[in-house]
């Protein structure tokens, strides 16, 4: 099953998990912006994005880089408030953005499963 569902399925599925959870957060930080002493928040990740997903490289020629250890795992994020106040601006435009890399993701997603079922469907 490896093969057909490899590791980006799940670093996409892990995105998605990331992008939805931003989503709330950001939404949260707009309706409470007008509340007395209220701080945002924000969620970040806990490791960089290029240690999510193991890559695995060779050499073909003796000038080439050495293939470096990477480390696989799930996307790992946490949320972190910020100590000054939040501005209506910013906040939307970190909704619009991240509404765009959710879509993104999504269409990512939908091109991995639309490519392996063209592969089923010629295999028949």
């Amino acid at each position: 099953m490896d093969v057909l569902f490899n590791k980006t399925i799940n670093v996409l599925s892990g995105m998605l998990d990331y992008r939805t959870k931003r989503h709330k957060v950001i939404v949260s930080n707009v309706t409470n912006m007008d509340t007395p002493d209220f701080k945002p928040s924000d969620v970040t990740f806990k490791n960089e994005l290029g240690k999510t997903g193991k890559l695995t490289m060779t050499t073909t020629a003796p000038g080439h880089i050495l293939p470096g250890k990477g480390s696989a795992g799930p996307v790992q994020y946490e949320i972190k408030t910020s100590e000054e106040s939040g501005k209506i601006d910013t906040e939307m435009a970190n909704l619009a953005e991240n509404h765009l890399m959710y879509n993104t993701t999504v269409e990512m997603l939908a091109r991995k499963f639309r490519g392996l079922n063209t592969v089923l469907k010629e295999t028949r």
